[in-house]
């Protein structure tokens, strides 16, 4: 039990002390660049899906 006890206080301090934790503005400035990312590989998803969708329309015309 001590040793659970002695592995949570060691971890308690090291999140305390040692981590190096992004400020406010850094947090919020990644926020955003995740954001704008995540938009651009949701709009390039997108547009790949509609081009073969309509490939797909158009090959599946030629044989019916």
């Amino acid at each position: 039990m001590t040793k659970i006890v002695g592995y949570i206080k060691d971890s308690f301090d090291e999140l305390v002390n040692k981590v190096s934790w992004p400020t406010w503005a850094e947090l919020q400035n990644s926020s955003i660049v995740v954001a704008i990312a995540t938009v651009i590989i949701a709009l390039i998803i997108y547009f790949m899906d509609s081009i073969f969708s309509n490939l797909m329309k158009i090959f599946y015309s030629l044989f019916s």
